[in-house]
């Protein structure tokens, strides 16, 4: 497959245990900075395909532990993406390569969605 590498913001836009959502071409993507850690997926639940935030940016629980689907109230741990509660238990968000040059971040794209 085909990827991209793109930058999407500096670190400092994303706050520790906070999410920031963007739109990049035909991707909806999200990025959460857990303890100073960015994890970025594809903004897609896996049960209905659907975008998970609620709010823009918001796609954690209200602890901020969990990222959370506004519509079903499905839970995916925030490291791996994997759905631990929720009618998609089991399945995985569609997460996306990042890394960090010169306080950027930058993130790996597949050319066409997924």
């Amino acid at each position: 497959m085909n990827e991209e590498t793109i930058t999407l913001c500096t670190i400092d836009e994303i706050p520790t245990n906070s999410s920031k959502g963007f739109t990049v071409g035909k991707h909806t993507i999200f990025v959460v900075n857990h303890a100073g850690q960015f994890h970025a997926y594809l903004n897609r639940c896996p049960h209905l395909g659907i975008r998970l935030e609620w709010q823009p940016d918001q796609f954690l629980d209200t602890d901020a532990r969990l990222i959370q689907c506004a519509t079903h109230g499905a839970l995916f741990l925030i490291e791996t993406g994997l759905c631990i509660a929720g009618p998609c238990a089991g399945q995985r968000l569609t997460k996306l390569a990042c890394h960090l040059a010169n306080q950027q971040l930058c993130v790996t794209l597949p050319c066409s969605p997924t």
